[in-house]
């Protein structure tokens, strides 16, 4: 089998699907994860992306998960393509294939466009969770390197080994964006749970070596989302999303839309305050936000079209 510690498969390897007879090319590893790696594959003219496992169980109920996405959310291309067993050095291994989600991670995103994307994004995100939530599913392992990002800000989550129906335990996470390992919560699957680590997220990615930092330093009995809150407080783009994640690390939203339109109204809220104050302050800082609520709204009417 193969195993998220084994040799990479060069590129140039070809995969053919014992059950269902068609053939992939790996391109190149996207990715490795607890329980398989994930390969940008072509079959035919058409590119996608291709995970490979050590555990049938396992990748099939991530397959599953996709499935049932795919049958809720008609209208769209499917997430999934295919799922087979191939053999690779003489043994055999499961594999699934799914659809490929251009794009980088939310950090090297705003660093290569501007941290003033992060309204944007983070609506964006939300709602793609608040889907989820609605279909009885909670994310579970969001982080930096599972939310992608490509052009004027279009999010996608990946990595779906994490997803987890809700009222169970969440099956994959990552233990600094993990409320348990705050002492802010069980880690049994709600929506609260996947709001939590959006929290840390822009912590993370905004303000990340003083997290780090943090992480290391305190003893497991003295973390606590105050400390999160902390941070947040001293650092000039998070402060003004401070009721967001204050609520966000405490659980403290009614549902996760309410959490969408909390994130756009304190965005709004943060523009108007920096306007009434734009001939004090440099004026990058007073259009950073209008930027972000710009295209928040933006976003906003983007998904009601949809």
């Amino acid at each position: 089998m193969i195993t998220s510690s084994d040799r990479q498969l060069p590129p140039g390897t070809i995969l053919n699907g014992k059950w269902h007879g068609k053939s992939y090319r790996l391109e190149r590893l996207l990715g490795v994860g607890a329980n398989g790696q994930v390969y940008l594959a072509s079959s035919g003219r058409s590119t996608c992306a291709l995970k490979i496992g050590m555990e049938t169980e396992e990748l099939q109920a991530e397959a599953n998960v996709l499935a049932s996405l795919d049958r809720r959310e008609r209208g769209r291309p499917p997430f999934l393509l295919d799922v087979d067993d191939a053999v690779v050095g003489g043994r055999e291994a499961p594999f699934y294939v799914m659809q490929y989600v251009p794009g980088v991670p939310v950090r090297s995103y705003l660093r290569q466009h501007g941290e003033q994307w992060f309204g944007v994004i983070g609506y964006r995100l939300l709602k793609r969770l608040a889907e989820l939530h609605e279909a009885g599913w909670v994310f579970g392992d969001v982080k930096n390197d599972n939310v992608l990002v490509s052009s004027y800000g279009r999010v996608a989550l990946v990595d779906y080994g994490g997803m987890t129906a809700a009222g169970r335990s969440v099956r994959q996470f990552t233990e600094i964006y993990d409320r348990g390992y705050w002492s802010a919560g069980s880690r049994t699957a709600e929506p609260a749970y996947d709001w939590f680590a959006v929290a840390v997220l822009w912590i993370h990615v905004l303000d990340g070596k003083r997290l780090m930092n943090l992480s290391r330093m305190l003893l497991p009995q003295n973390r606590h989302p105050r400390e999160l809150m902390a941070l947040v407080r001293s650092n000039l783009l998070l402060k003004p999303m401070e009721p967001w994640i204050d609520r966000a690390l405490n659980g403290r939203f009614r549902d996760s839309e309410e959490a969408c339109e909390a994130w756009r109204s304190c965005l709004q809220t943060a523009q108007e305050a920096k306007l009434d104050k734009s001939a004090k302050v440099p004026g990058w800082m007073a259009g950073l936000f209008a930027l972000s609520v710009a295209l928040c709204l933006a976003a906003g009417a983007f998904w009601i079209l949809k």
